[in-house]
């Protein structure tokens, strides 16, 4: 188990680029089981969870080349169907909780799919019924082991139909939409996630010659094709490294640049952190965040306390609360964190009582954050990474504390961020894995 020792009080100084999305490409990667033609992907992001994903899709059959840093070529034209049986997939398949998204491409083209219960961070429940009801609303049978944990689905004749999601998950839709883009018939779906990382599987399924019309809304309708072919596509930066950046120059005091951020996808998210007190300049695609000594938090116009929830695409996205429940820290003024999607997401909180932060865990979903406003500065201390998101933020609290820290099992931070303690030494940062 690795770990990160880091020497807090560093101000940063300098340009940061940030990685390809994280949740974009789980689900891009498994779009190109979609074709039996040469599909080529930009900026994929070098991280433990991509990397098993691709491993993964190698196991199977997909033809995988390497054609620089960032970029791959795949071809899904022998796929080993016999596979899926195997232990060693299900061992893979059960350690990675993106593996699901390989299940709408394998029915859509192979017509059958199996899956072992995914793996992931511990967060709360994540339900997997939505991608289930879409499967099964397309004609798909669908059978759950429960000796064995295995998903079992028949999709022999998958048939376009209307469907009123249930939840709005970015994940379920996705799946659902690259099942029926090779489904007989029109598929209509309502509720349907928006996020600009469906957005932009959308667009690629269309590229490779699909046809998928509202884009964009949560009104999705797919004409389902007989085949589709190759295509080439580059992800978006990923938007959660991007808050991730804004909320950790404003902790450590730091004149930051983050290049290439793809401002206008970004949606709600730089408000969230004006709203913070954090000021930010926008130069082309590139957000400058200036050294501040003290940002205020924001209240509401009767001046009742500011409160920060997560909600479904254009609202803030779940996986940056804890970013700015941490962020708050620092601030001046107080803040209600409300986490709605996730149960167990706040409790890192302790970590950051422990390091001298003034918080009220009022409830599994809600935190009250009193602002310290950088008079009383957090301490070092000895803690454990929870999960990707909190781990993140455990790290941007040590950045901002007097003395050292330890984190450990920073695997999770791993899993998504490429190579954080790398590009944050060299803008700075003191952070050394042990």
């Amino acid at each position: 188990m690795a770990s990160f020792r880091v020497v807090g009080g560093k101000a940063l100084n300098g340009e940061i680029t940030p990685q390809g999305a994280k949740n974009e490409s789980l689900q891009i990667l498994s779009a190109v089981l979609l074709t039996k033609e040469v599909v080529t992907i930009h900026k994929i992001p070098n991280i433990r969870d991509v990397n098993k994903l691709i491993e993964l899709l190698q196991e199977m059959g997909v033809k995988v080349k390497k054609l620089g840093e960032e970029s791959y070529s795949f071809q899904a034209d022998d796929v080993d169907i016999h596979f899926l049986e195997t232990e060693k997939y299900r061992q893979m398949a059960s350690s990675l909780r993106g593996s699901i998204m390989i299940l709408g491409p394998m029915l859509a083209r192979f017509k059958k799919g199996k899956i072992p219960q995914p793996g992931g961070d511990k967060i709360g429940r994540r339900r997997l019924d939505t991608h289930f009801d879409g499967f099964q609303k397309l004609g798909a049978k669908f059978k759950y082991e429960k000796k064995t944990g295995y998903y079992n689905i028949d999709a022999s004749h998958l048939e376009g139909t209307y469907m009123l999601l249930d939840e709005a998950s970015v994940t379920g839709t996705a799946n659902i939409v690259m099942a029926a883009s090779l489904a007989k018939g029109k598929t209509t779906i309502y509720n349907a996630a928006c996020e600009p990382y469906l957005q932009q599987l959308c667009k690629m399924i269309n590229r490779m010659g699909g046809k998928i019309s509202g884009v964009g809304s949560n009104l999705l309708t797919i004409e389902g094709v007989e085949e589709l072919g190759g295509t080439e596509h580059t992800m978006l930066p990923d938007m959660i490294e991007i808050g991730s950046f804004i909320g950790l120059a404003a902790m450590t005091q730091s004149d930051l640049t983050i290049k290439n951020a793809g401002i206008e996808h970004l949606g709600i998210i730089p408000d969230i952190f004006k709203r913070l007190g954090i000021k930010m300049d926008f130069k082309g695609d590139d957000i400058h965040i200036p050294a501040q000594d003290h940002y205020e938090i924001e209240t509401f116009i009767d001046g009742s306390i500011m409160t920060i929830a997560d909600a479904i695409w254009p609202g803030f996205t779940p996986d940056l609360l804890s970013i700015a429940l941490v962020t708050a820290t620092q601030a001046k003024g107080t803040v209600l964190i409300h986490q709605k999607m996730f149960e167990s997401r706040l409790f890192f909180v302790d970590k950051l009582i422990d390091m001298g932060a003034q918080i009220i865990l009022c409830d599994p979903h809600r935190a009250t954050v009193i602002g310290l406003n950088k008079s009383v500065p957090l301490r070092g201390i000895q803690m454990t990474s929870p999960d990707i998101r909190a781990g993140v933020s455990l790290l941007i609290a040590a950045m901002s504390a007097e003395g050292e820290s330890l984190i450990h099992n920073v695997e999770q931070i791993d899993r998504g961020y490429q190579n954080i303690d790398q590009r944050l030494n060299a803008i700075g940062a003191m952070i050394e894995r042990v």
